[in-house]
């Protein structure tokens, strides 16, 4: 069995590396399947563009959150 070899990348790398994978397959899709592509295949494709425009909530809350949340300090 072949050892797995995990390296470490920030999602800034991690999704200029999922872009680039699916620019590719798109220019070889269109090069090499010219006619409709399958019923699933487009239902497929579909929904990954559906979820690719979703927008993750964030869970670093905001300053104003933190401001919010924090007392002031009476002056002395």
């Amino acid at each position: 069995m072949a050892a797995r070899v995990t390296i470490p990348i920030d999602n800034d790398h991690a999704r200029a590396i999922c872009d680039e994978i699916g620019e590719r397959l798109r220019i070889w899709l269109k090069r090499d399947m010219p006619t409709r592509l399958p019923p699933r295949f487009q239902q497929l494709i579909e929904q990954l563009a559906a979820t690719d425009h979703d927008v993750a909530p964030s869970i670093v809350p905001s300053l104003d959150d933190i401001s919010d949340s924090v007392a002031p300090t009476p002056a002395s």
